[in-house]
């Protein structure tokens, strides 16, 4: 085996998912190819909704300001009845617990070409277009190397290389899940739906957030992605054609709710059809993620139908909990164990998206007659309880299951933190205002709001970071809130600023050392490797 054919990470897949992998990989100083077999991004929308967690993400990825450039906030979910008389509404506001707006609307090839140009700028990243991976092999007791078989565009020669893990981000087709004998979960959805992009500059009769109409013989979905571009989602018939004459008018009665089309047809130079195809919206969710060095991620390792605009959003979470494991394991020799946390975590969390998802599916689809009545009293009744909207939108992304690093006690003090992500509010640093992430960067970080213990400041050293004060940090007074409503004196954050461990209220030290220093332990020295301390002898 030649050193020029092996990577650290290969990752199969270069779309957002496998892209956004690479930067967070390089972020931690590791390197990684990717193979495409497209020669391009592709060049039609598809995803066109993300949340403020998402662009906390891309903001780690040093993109979120050029996002912002290319997006469009919007204000929130509506579900109509068939007359498009309101049941409920589902407010977003436009400063979400991560820094930015909880929902936003893009174009998807334009958000690709934001990822592609920041890749070409890091040298850790390496990206081969025109390059089919055909199989993913490994040894029989799941160590690296792993074996990725490749072809070149237009040739039939088989080509090898190898890597120490492997990032299947290749899609709902995904090789990468048959190569580790993953199946799918069936979680009982199952709907086909037109899916129709539009460029107009006419009066479109709408508000400025999504639209979801509740029926059971048309539901259909309405979003205002930019200044001109717009979508519409319909459950039609495979063999209903929306082109031709009488398609065309087809097209013309379907819209009418929103726009007013000339009757001649709705396609000419203000009324643009930009894109129009059939998709199968399942809900699917693989029974594993990972074998040995081999990850799935993405449409690999979950299907979600898109009505609450999540299945981009899942792919991309996978990315921000895998990559930074994956760093620790390779570059400073942590346990293998830590990878383990990687499906036990985001499994459960895409599993409740999923079921959000179908849960919103039945709302608009579910039901006729007095089914239909029912639904619309049942959901209505429901969101008129004070608080239901809010809590809905606010907690659409729930806290990871407890495990290893998430340290989850009974008693009540800091319960309520652990799993959940550190909010983002604006601090001061060099004179000026700037994203707590901006300040923490990439490595695991102390916040406390009372003076650090010696135990805490232990921690914080051995893992690479000072405590920070959140009084030095000079922010509006919402990480001290924070702390305080989670009856914590001291967070310890992981470097997805998820909550790994907490100091309850008035205790002095962390109390789950036990469970996350031996995964977090380096077991093989190398030049930046830090021991982490061990955990005291007495029970947690």
């Amino acid at each position: 085996m030649s050193a020029e054919v092996r990577r650290p990470v290969v990752i199969i897949g270069a779309g957002p998912v496998g892209v956004t992998a690479a930067l967070l990989l390089a972020r931690h100083g590791v390197r990684s190819l990717l193979l495409e077999r497209h020669r391009d991004i592709y060049p039609l929308p598809r995803a066109v909704v993300a949340d403020d967690e998402i662009c906390r993400i891309l903001q780690s990825v040093g993109i979120h300001e050029e996002f912002a450039a290319v997006s469009r906030p919007a204000p929130g979910l509506r579900l109509l009845d068939p007359r498009r008389r309101l049941i409920t509404e589902f407010p977003r506001s436009l400063q979400g617990h991560h820094g930015f707006a909880q929902t936003n609307m893009f174009d998807q090839p334009e958000l690709e070409r934001l990822l592609r140009a920041a890749l070409a700028r890091r040298p850790e990243c390496e990206l081969w277009s025109g390059v089919e991976a055909v199989s993913v092999t490994q040894p029989a007791d799941g160590t690296a190397p792993v074996r990725v078989t490749f072809r070149r565009d237009g040739s039939d020669e088989e080509e090898h290389l190898w890597a120490d893990a492997v990032l299947g981000c290749d899609g709902a087709g995904s090789l990468t899940r048959e190569a580790i004998g993953a199946v799918w979960e069936d979680l009982h959805f199952e709907e086909s739906w037109r899916v129709i992009d539009v460029r107009t500059s006419r009066r479109v009769n709408s508000w400025e957030g999504a639209e979801q109409i509740c029926c059971a013989t048309r539901p259909a979905t309405y979003m205002r992605v930019g200044e001109d571009r717009y979508r519409w989602e319909f459950r039609l018939d495979d063999d209903e054609r929306l082109d031709g004459a009488e398609g065309r008018e087809r097209l013309r009665e379907l819209v009418a709710p929103w726009v007013d089309l000339p009757s001649d047809g709705p396609e000419g130079a203000d009324f643009e059809v930009i894109r129009q195809a059939q998709y199968t919206f399942r809900a699917r969710l693989a029974d594993r993620w990972r074998q040995g060095r081999v990850f799935l991620l993405g449409d690999a390792a979950h299907l979600t139908p898109p009505f609450v605009g999540q299945g981009l959003c899942a792919g991309l979470r996978d990315a921000y909990n895998l990559t930074w494991k994956l760093a620790r394991v390779l570059r400073q020799g942590a346990h293998d164990g830590l990878l383990d946390t990687y499906e036990h975590e985001r499994k459960p969390h895409a599993r409740h998206l999923i079921r959000v998802a179908v849960a919103v599916g039945w709302a608009m689809t579910g039901g006729q007659g007095r089914g239909a009545a029912f639904r619309r009293a049942v959901v209505g009744t429901a969101c008129r309880i004070p608080g239901v909207t809010a809590a809905v939108s606010r907690d659409l992304s729930p806290a990871l299951t407890a495990g290893p690093l998430v340290r989850r006690r009974p008693r009540p003090a800091g319960r309520a933190l652990a799993g959940t992500f550190c909010p983002q509010p604006w601090v001061r640093h060099d004179g000026g205002p700037v994203r707590l992430d901006d300040v923490l960067g990439n490595s695991f970080a102390v916040l406390t709001a009372v003076p650090p213990t010696a135990r805490m400041t232990a921690v914080a050293t051995a893992l690479g970071t000072p405590p920070i004060h959140v009084d030095d940090l000079g922010d509006d007074g919402t990480l001290a809130a924070w702390l305080a409503g989670g009856r914590s004196d001291a967070v310890l954050l992981r470097p997805d600023r998820v909550v790994m461990d907490t100091v309850p209220t008035g205790t002095g030290d962390f109390t789950g050392t036990a469970a996350w220093a031996p995964l977090l332990h380096t077991g093989r020295r190398t030049p930046d490797a830090r021991a982490v301390p061990p955990p005291r002898s007495s029970t947690p």
